[in-house]
């Protein structure tokens, strides 16, 4: 007899079972997963924007602050007040020549006065700020703030996918800060060879204004003789000596190249440099007429001696003489932009670093 075939168990309800499990995870799993990409994509987007925006920000404040000292080395300032309303021009002008998410940046806040680079106050502090000879802290500064919001600069940054779950658009926003400081390091070619002595600027500078004092005979900044360590006026200042930087140096050559060339290496405030008080008469010929120079400045003694230098200064060279006389007669400046690299920030005495960001 053949054996009677058993059933065979039908497995169609559990399959059916199983693909509307799947599709129900799926389901479930399904907006969280677009949440989390809508996230991940718009969270770069947004990040692009805003750096786009900050980019922004930075070019304009380096623009007001470039110029904040609107004088140059052949037309040398005697104020030494910061040119505020051609700085807060030049940022506003700057920011039209950027762009965000493709859009043509138009509006701007501009704010300037002094900033404090220790970070005390951490806030623009105002233009009229009192400062004293020695307080390198505060100095010019432009601050511009970059917004994308309703209205301004095309609206808010649009969001890709987010607007799914309601959320179109969101602010986006930029600072930067950026200021024109005293140099605290000179790189190489920013210096004259003349140190000179820090008690000349007792005499002939004003450090509540940060500008030369003007003599009343002639409406114009003193005029002082450079008599190579020899004492000047009635406080025996040196006024000025020959330096061969940061190597003992005392002949002619050296100091001829110097002249021509400036500091081969990099100074600092605290480096010490070697003083040369010989008349080297010769060397007179050789100095710039009608030019500012950098110095560095120290208090000087009369003798062959390493001193350390406690800032740099701008001097007007208005006249050179050799032969028995042996001077170098000008004048100090200010607002004077150093054309060289520099960095730190040191004394404000009349001379400033290409503008920088400080925030």
């Amino acid at each position: 007899m053949r054996e009677a075939a058993m059933p065979h168990a039908t497995t169609r309800p559990r399959n059916r079972a199983e693909r509307g499990s799947v599709t129900l995870f799926f389901l479930l799993f399904l907006i969280p997963l677009l949440m989390f990409g809508a996230f991940a994509i718009d969270l770069a987007r947004v990040a692009v924007v805003r750096n786009e925006l900050q980019n922004a920000a930075d070019a304009a404040a380096l623009a007001g602050a470039a110029n904040l000292m609107s004088n140059s080395a052949t037309s040398p300032s005697t104020s030494g007040t910061p040119s505020w309303t051609s700085a807060s021009t030049a940022a506003t002008s700057g920011i039209s020549l950027n762009a965000s998410d493709g859009v043509t940046l138009s509006t701007d806040t501009v704010q300037y006065g002094y900033w404090n680079v220790s970070g005390t106050p951490s806030s623009m502090q105002s233009s009229t700020l009192t400062l004293s000879s020695y307080d390198t802290n505060d100095v010019p500064a432009v601050q511009v703030t970059v917004t994308r919001q309703t209205s301004v600069n095309g609206g808010p940054i649009g969001l890709l996918l987010a607007h799914l779950f309601g959320v179109s658009s969101t602010t986006g926003s930029a600072t930067a800060v950026a200021i024109m400081a005293a140099p605290g390091t000179v790189n190489a070619g920013g210096l004259f060879p003349v140190a000179l002595d820090k008690c000349i600027y007792d005499q002939y500078w004003n450090s509540s204004t940060n500008q030369p004092l003007i003599d009343p005979t002639t409406g114009a900044p003193y005029e002082f003789e450079i008599t190579n360590g020899q004492t000047y006026g009635t406080s025996s200042c040196s006024a000025g000596q020959w330096t061969s930087f940061l190597v003992q140096a005392s002949d002619t050559p050296t100091i001829r190249t110097l002249i021509a060339d400036g500091n081969p290496s990099a100074i600092s405030i605290g480096n010490s440099i070697w003083l040369e008080p010989g008349a080297k008469t010769t060397l007179y010929s050789s100095v710039p007429t009608g030019t500012t120079v950098l110095m560095p400045v120290a208090t000087l003694t009369s003798s062959n001696t390493y001193v350390q230098v406690v800032a740099f200064a701008a001097f007007y060279i208005d006249n050179s003489c050799g032969g028995s006389s042996k001077y170098i007669q000008g004048h100090f400046v200010a607002n004077y932009k150093i054309s060289v690299s520099t960095s730190g920030v040191g004394p404000p005495f009349g001379a400033y670093t290409p503008p920088r960001l400080a925030l």
